[in-house]
């Protein structure tokens, strides 16, 4: 049983930074392709970022390219997202997800089906 765990959102100010943790259990990382996704209230889930195996290079979603970093840590069994220069807009709920089949960096949340409980980060203006 795949099981992702996030961690680290948090209350920040705006042009502040977090780093966030997707703690995987259950399988190893180095096996999925894995996103980032995030939910702000009253939105629908959106596509942050997405790291692929045989992808030399993530995807991002345009409102977050060259503000945001994924990278995983095979040996800690962990994704990060590393979150530079917030934004406001910025805050919502921070899902991971993972899937064994080859995603292809997807944006489609559809394609993922394994799914952490989510983590809030909240940017101050």
């Amino acid at each position: 049983q795949v099981k992702l765990v996030e961690s680290g959102g948090d209350l920040v100010q705006a042009g502040g930074s977090l780093r966030l943790s997707c703690a995987a259990s259950g399988g190893t990382i180095s096996s999925f392709d894995m996103g980032w996704f995030r939910q702000a209230p009253g939105e629908e889930r959106e596509f942050v970022a997405a790291t692929a195996r045989g992808f030399a290079w993530p995807r991002y979603a345009d409102s977050v390219k060259g503000r945001f970093t994924i990278s995983r840590d095979n040996a800690k069994n962990t994704v990060y997202l590393q979150m530079d220069s917030l934004k406001p807009e910025d805050t919502a709920v921070y899902y991971c997800a993972s899937t064994y089949e080859f995603a292809r960096c997807s944006y489609n949340s559809a394609n993922y089906p394994y799914w952490g409980q989510g983590t809030q980060v909240t940017v101050s203006s």
